[in-house]
């Protein structure tokens, strides 16, 4: 007869701390952020540049400017990207604590 090897359980365990409130809060917020697929086709073309000109991804996306300004408020406000200007353009880039924070999250 065959014995199978037992796999270490994969999923949190009593040594797994809870988060604290403001944890859990921030979190939910920068998931539901990502709840668009056309936001998190933003992030994903955000990380892979240092950063990416608002005119680009309104190029990259066929959609209007005010819409891909919407999105990249909503992805501003849930903290996972920051933003500068440079003459009247707009230059946006990934919060890297940000993103660390949502692989621990998942990891």
């Amino acid at each position: 007869m065959k014995t199978l090897p037992v796999l270490p359980t994969i999923c949190c365990g009593p040594e797994t701390p809870p988060l604290d409130e403001h944890a859990r809060t921030e979190l939910a917020a920068r998931f539901k952020a990502l709840a668009d697929p056309t936001r998190v086709a933003i992030v994903n073309r955000l990380a892979a540049a240092n950063e990416v000109c608002v005119c680009d991804l309104t190029g990259a996306f066929e959609l209007s400017q005010p819409t891909i300004s919407h999105h990249l408020r909503l992805l501003r406000e849930a903290g996972l990207v920051e933003s500068s200007r440079r003459g009247t353009n707009a230059y946006y880039r990934l919060v890297p604590d940000a993103i660390a924070a949502l692989r621990a999250a998942l990891g």
